[in-house]
């Protein structure tokens, strides 16, 4: 598969042991390339429309969790589809019954995932409507 064919996602987590994996599992499969942030600030400032098929924000991340990163890139390019990392199904729970409330479960992964169970996750993702 050629660059060009290849999905592109942004993953931004905090933690670069966590873009690494993600970044290998995700290219493992050749169907992607993978760009990765561990900055969620630096990750706002080269953010540009139409780049990505797919974002994965870490949520709980210093200077801005993922979902004031979510708010940002969203006035960026408002059709990117953007999922959230999660560690805790507490997090999930506390931000779905505030401002959140309207996202999909789906658009939320569980840290730790296995590398099948992310490949399907994410192309179940990108082909959503």
């Amino acid at each position: 598969m050629t660059n060009e064919e290849k999905r592109r996602i942004l993953v931004v987590d905090d933690e670069p042991d966590m873009t690494l994996l993600f970044k290998m599992a995700l290219e493992s499969d050749d169907s992607f390339t993978v760009s990765t942030f561990n900055d969620p600030l630096i990750a706002l400032s080269n953010f540009k429309a139409g780049l990505y098929d797919l974002i994965i924000l870490d949520i709980k991340m210093p200077k801005m969790d993922g979902f004031d990163l979510y708010q940002e890139i969203k006035k960026i390019d408002s059709q990117v589809k953007i999922c959230f990392l999660t560690a805790s199904e507490m997090y999930y729970e506390e931000f779905r019954k505030e401002a959140y409330c309207s996202l999909d479960r789906d658009m939320f992964l569980r840290k730790p995932i296995e590398n099948k169970d992310l490949l399907e996750k994410i192309n179940m993702i990108i082909r959503s409507n």
